[in-house]
Parts: structure tokens; C-alpha cells; sequence
């Protein structure tokens, strides 16, 4: 059972900010009410944001690209931080009980959501500070093993680029960047 407290911190705990986007508000209440949902763009989403803002074409391709690609993408990189902590997902590791575990992938499939979002709206600058604050105060009060988190991003962005081409890649790898130095900051890590 979740405290009172951490119920509040994941209320708080939004990464994603759109506040200083350059886009009509139409567009950007598109993103929000995503965001509001916990949910990657829809096809719909897409089609009305390419009529809105058509420079943003390729940026909103490209999410679409890591929306239908998440499941694997979070699997490989899940794989990952598995082998790299052998024990995290027995009694006295990091992700044990079970439940713990999948909240953390639950939280993979997540960022790269957010990810996903700053790529559509061509925006390396998505991420709310407020919300990662908030985040860095759950992660400290549920003990999440920040280490492996990290991991995890890492690998998020490693197997996210591999469904790009290499000269797609570089122009991508900012957004992982952003999100993946937030949370190296986060206090108690040491990598």
C-alpha cells in the first residue's frame, strides 16, 4: 500500500513541461492532454498536429516510429539492467517484490513516452524541472535503485537509435541525453 505521501509525489512527478513551446495552443493542448493520459500521440494526434505545424513532419514521424516500437525497445533494454544486477529481482534486491519490478518498467515505457514527445515536437527542452524534482523525491522515498535506472535509460536510448538511421541518430540522441543527465543528478546515485 502506497503512503499518503508518495501518492502525492506521483501526482507531482509530471517530466514533461510544454510550457515555453513555440506552438499554437492547439497544438501543444494536444501534447498536454497526451501527457494528462499517460499516453504516447495517436495516429489522430499526429494527423492534426502535421495540419497544424507541417514542420514538424519528421519530429512527429519519429515519435511515432518509438510508439510502435516501445514494447521491444523497453524488453531489450529491461534485458539489460536484468543482466547487469543479477539479484535485483530477489528478496533483498532493488526490485523485489515483483510489483516493484514493474513499476520500473512501467516507468521505462514512460520516459520513453516523454522522450517521445520532445522528439514529435522538436523540443530537446521538454522536461519540467519541478516535475523532476518531485520524481527525485519518490525515487528517494520508494528506495528505487537509481543505478539500474539510469541503466535503463541508457539502454532506452541505445535500442530507441537502432530503429533509426546512423544519420538520424546523432540528431536524436539529445532528447535521451536531457533525460538521462537529469536523473544521473538525482542525489544518492554514484555511477
Amino acid at each position: 500500500m502506497l503512503s499518503d505521501k508518495v501518492k502525492e509525489l506521483i501526482k507531482k512527478s509530471r517530466i514533461v513541461s510544454f510550457e515555453n513551446w513555440q506552438y499554437p495552443s492547439d497544438v501543444t493542448n494536444i501534447f498536454q492532454q497526451a501527457d494528462d493520459t499517460g499516453q504516447y500521440l495517436t495516429d489522430e494526434d499526429i494527423k492534426q498536429i502535421k495540419t497544424l505545424v507541417p514542420s514538424l513532419f519528421q519530429g512527429l514521424e519519429q515519435g511515432k516510429i518509438l510508439r510502435d516500437s516501445v514494447s521491444k525497445i523497453v524488453s531489450n533494454a529491461r534485458g539489460v539492467v536484468l543482466d547487469a544486477n543479477p539479484g535485483i529481482l530477489e528478496p533483498g534486491g532493488g526490485l523485489y517484490p515483483p510489483m516493484r519490478a514493474e513499476a520500473c518498467w512501467r516507468d521505462f515505457w514512460h520516459f520513453l513516452r516523454c522522450i517521445s514527445y520532445g522528439i514529435s515536437g522538436q523540443s530537446i527542452n521538454y522536461i519540467s524541472d519541478r516535475g523532476l524534482k518531485y520524481m527525485e523525491q519518490l525515487y528517494q522515498e520508494l528506495d528505487v535503485p537509481l543505478e539500474a535506472m539510469v541503466l535503463g535509460l541508457e539502454q532506452l536510448k541505445v535500442f530507441s537509435l537502432k530503429e533509426f538511421q546512423p544519420e538520424q541518430q546523432a540528431n536524436l540522441e539529445p532528447y535521451f541525453d536531457q533525460l538521462i543527465e537529469s536523473m544521473k543528478s538525482f542525489s544518492s546515485i554514484s555511477l
